[in-house]
């Protein structure tokens, strides 16, 4: 979803006798079109800022955001902070109380199981078209991914392996070819990750994420769509299992 401004650019004349625009409409639009990058970008930036904050719990679930403080603390505009407020809005990370203002959206069992049930249904088979149409960039990014989860299980790092495994789903994703699939398992992924970090806690837990990527790596690598779609359907499984014990 774009958060663009809605006001309309500088109507450009066009001049009769050469069909082009004139100088005045050239000069307006030269001056709105680097403004307008400029804000989308901090806004950009504001979100991934904030996003990251809310999914480490830095920002707890169920606290008061001032958006006045925010906007010092990080150094951009209070619209950029704005515009990327509306946004997690959007996504289920924040909620807009009137005459109260913004708040982390609290976590519940109910909704990290809804989400769940959905990923099942989707998930699965966004790994089985990965088997079946990822390309030689899509299986070398998934086993990067794998070799640099290896590396961070041992070290029992939560907010590196909890953006590994983020990261993991968003490449599988790209692999299956399918963007309306994608997005939607992204924005699902991104309401889980809190649960993800509050639960990472639980013993061994690494190392069982770090072998069920292995499978789904290897069921795609070997074009093996059934077996890419039980994998991945294991390893939501067991999210559910996780994450239950600690809400």
């Amino acid at each position: 979803m774009s958060f663009t401004s809605n006001r309309k650019s500088p109507k450009q004349r066009v001049s009769r006798a050469k069909g082009r625009p004139s100088l005045r409409a050239l000069n307006s639009a030269s001056r709105t079109q680097p403004k307008r990058a400029a804000t989308s970008s901090l806004r950009d930036i504001a979100y991934d800022q904030i996003k990251h904050l809310i999914i480490t719990c830095a920002f707890r679930p169920g606290e008061y955001i001032n958006e006045l403080q925010l906007s010092v603390s990080l150094g951009i505009g209070r619209t950029p902070v704005h515009q990327a407020l509306d946004r997690l809005m959007v996504e289920g990370l924040v909620d807009v109380i009137p005459r109260k203002g913004v708040i982390v959206k609290p976590v519940t069992l109910n909704e990290v199981l809804n989400i769940i049930d959905v990923r099942l249904l989707n998930e699965g088979h966004c790994a089985r078209l990965a088997a079946m149409r990822g390309d030689s960039s899509d299986l070398s990014s998934l086993v990067d991914i794998l070799k640099r989860t290896e590396h961070w299980s041992g070290k029992r790092d939560v907010e590196k392996m909890m953006l590994l495994d983020r990261e993991f789903h968003l490449a599988v994703a790209k692999a299956s070819k399918n963007d309306v699939l994608g997005e939607l398992l992204r924005t699902l992924h991104e309401r889980s990750l809190r649960y993800w970090f509050i639960s990472l806690n639980e013993p061994g837990y690494f190392l069982a994420v770090q072998v069920e990527h292995s499978a789904i790596i290897e069921a795609i690598l070997e074009r093996d769509g059934d077996a890419a779609e039980q994998a991945m359907r294991a390893h939501i499984e067991l999210f559910r299992s996780n994450v239950s014990r600690f809400l």
